[in-house]
């Protein structure tokens, strides 16, 4: 495998710190989305946006783009152009060999991260006189942080590629996911009725009594292996001495079964109800599931590609399980067959948010070797 060069590393890390100080929350993906597709068009990559925007709200589409090989096959390597919410500017510097940002905020190596890699990989390709063995298809989604929705509005049947990865898993380099979860959430509207909390309290009915009777019936936390519950926020009330005539909850159900997940909302809801039933309220309850779990078998042709390239570039091959989802899970129930791979970011999501130099540099080269790695013939079809 040709490594890569010195120079390579160096605009990687320029992209990368680029890409950072884009602000782009989900829903305003503007910005780094123009960004990327004039890099792309630079290097003489045609790039299409979708309307994927319209539909989901944000000021942005997905971006698909195409680096034909001197073969008909391709590989597809997607990334998310969103982040989560930003508590301040972010401006990268480097720490003790890792990038980390200098204010209190997430630095957003989820996901540019991999959005630098594809790009330097794209960069590479590109400035080759000769074509790749394969080609490289490319897959820039919006929104991917609430509920992979720009995933979910991209048309899948676009993709001509014979597989494809993702690498936004924040864990080592060389774990390869080969199972997430369905992911349900439940939104819970509590009515009681108001009263004055110390002339008249048995009047009224507290919303906030029925939340908290179901809350405390409900199994919560870590389940099983395969199986997690949260209530994640509570809000009712208007003052001290007015007993709460409202109150909503959001909870969230993931497991590797699906059948499990379902059977787990049902719970909650029940618990729910009887809650709102004992302190005599009424309760609403919208339940969505947000993305369909998947499982990959082992000898699936674009793990057993992974493993080939993660050993080429040092790592030893890993197949772990997961709690969290990912563009993956919305390919993979498209048909499309979608691995994720660990990308060695730290803390995603908080303010201490980091990823090592080598880390960076080491996803660079496993992308390099992916495309090797899919051109040889026991990366076909199993």
């Amino acid at each position: 495998m040709r490594r890569a060069t010195p120079a390579e590393r160096e605009r990687l890390a320029e992209t990368f710190v680029s890409l950072c100080r884009i602000e782009s929350p989900s829903f305003r993906e503007r910005e780094c989305a123009d960004w990327i597709a004039t890099e792309l068009r630079r290097m003489g990559v045609e790039v299409t946006e979708d309307d994927a925007g319209l539909h989901v709200g944000s000021d942005a589409g997905n971006l698909h783009a195409l680096i034909p090989g001197s073969g008909p096959d391709s590989i597809l390597i997607c990334a998310h152009m969103d982040t989560v919410p930003l508590a301040a500017p972010v401006e990268p510097v480097l720490v003790d060999g890792g990038w980390e940002n200098a204010n209190q905020a997430i630095l957003g190596a989820d996901n540019k991260a991999a959005v630098a890699v594809a790009i330097e990989l794209a960069r590479r390709l590109t400035a080759s006189p000769e074509p790749p063995p394969v080609g490289l298809e490319l897959l820039f989604t919006v929104c991917e942080e609430v509920a992979l929705q720009g995933a979910k509005a991209f048309d899948a049947s676009r993709l001509q590629s014979r597989y494809g990865y993702v690498f936004d898993h924040a864990s080592p380099i060389g774990e390869i996911v080969l199972a997430s979860p369905t992911y349900y959430r439940i939104a819970g509207e509590i009515q009681g009725r108001a009263a004055h909390a110390g002339i008249r309290p048995e009047t009224g009915r507290s919303a906030i009594v029925a939340a908290a009777r179901g809350i405390a019936a409900m199994r919560l936390g870590r389940i099983d292996e395969e199986t997690t519950a949260n209530v994640g926020t509570i809000a009712g009330g208007t003052n001290a001495n007015v007993v709460a005539e409202r109150c909503r909850i959001e909870a969230e159900v993931r497991s590797l079964d699906r059948e499990r997940a379902e059977a787990l909302t049902t719970e909650i809801i029940d618990h729910l109800q009887e809650g709102a039933d004992s302190a005599e309220c009424d309760l609403d309850v919208t339940v969505e599931r947000m993305f369909d779990g998947y499982r990959t078998r082992p000898r699936e042709p674009q793990v057993a590609a992974a493993e080939r390239a993660l050993r080429a570039c040092g790592y030893e091959p890993r197949h772990i399980l997961t709690g969290g989802g990912s563009d993956a899970n919305v390919l993979q129930a498209r048909g499309f067959p979608c691995t994720n791979l660990a990308d060695g970011t730290e803390r995603n999501h908080e303010p201490t948010e980091r990823v090592s130099v080598d880390a960076l540099e080491g996803m660079l080269e496993v992308a390099i070797a992916l495309m090797e790695a899919a051109a040889e013939p026991a990366a076909g079809p199993a």
